[in-house]
């Protein structure tokens, strides 16, 4: 894990590995002990690349499949608009038999209720 510091973002640490491997490469000659440290450091840096291009690559293709199944299912909520209406035209938009394809019957609208009636203003007498 990574700790909180101001460079927590994984490219800050895949340059820092890179500047620390190559400051150590040019003086491995002055200090050999550090070598297999350097050549594990070398290892995680290849794999550190590795997996951010391959984290990049699969947030592309997610991008680029988002926008194939939006297209899909634009034109899938077409066609189905379009089959909805044909059972409509062909059952009639009365019909208890669209219930079968999920589409609910026309049932008329609902009566207004007939509104009170205003009593008429009456002068008072004073």
């Amino acid at each position: 894990m990574i700790p909180k510091t101001p460079k927590s973002r994984y490219a800050d640490h895949i340059k820092e590995w890179e500047e620390l491997s190559a400051s150590l490469a040019a003086i491995a000659s002055e200090l050999p002990h550090l070598d297999p440290q350097r050549a594990a450091l070398d290892k995680f840096l290849g794999e550190a690349r590795a997996l951010t291009q391959q984290q990049a690559n699969f947030q592309s293709g997610k991008q680029k499949t988002s926008v194939e199944l939006r297209q899909v299912m634009s034109e899938g909520m077409k066609v189905a608009t379009v089959l909805r209406v044909t059972l409509k035209q062909l059952y009639g938009n009365r019909s208890d038999d669209l219930v079968k394809f999920g589409i609910q019957p026309f049932r008329g609208r609902k009566a207004k209720p007939a509104p009170e009636p205003t009593p008429d203003p009456t002068p008072s007498a004073e």
